[in-house]
């Protein structure tokens, strides 16, 4: 997939990205630079690990809004594509 950048150094994250990744305005992105190579992530704090009875579970420290819905199954399935055998 590629993308330009405008004159102020904009760069456009096109919708289908967007989406998938459950980004909207206001979302914050920390940006790496990795050799040549520009990394962006979601800068959205990551689960906090509780302890049930002998059980670690996994809480997310996001609010409720700022969550994204995931799906397991089509990312799984997305993965085993990539990978040949």
């Amino acid at each position: 997939m590629i993308t330009t950048m405008d004159k102020a150094g904009r760069v456009v994250i096109p919708v289908e990205v967007r989406k998938r990744l459950g980004l909207n305005a206001g979302a914050e992105l920390e940006m790496a630079i990795e050799g040549f190579a520009i990394r962006l992530v979601r800068a959205v704090a990551g689960p906090e690990l509780v302890r049930r009875g002998e059980r670690l579970v996994a809480r997310p420290r996001a609010a409720e809004g700022e969550r994204t819905a995931v799906d397991v199954a089509r990312w799984v399935d997305e993965e085993r594509d990539r990978w040949p055998g």
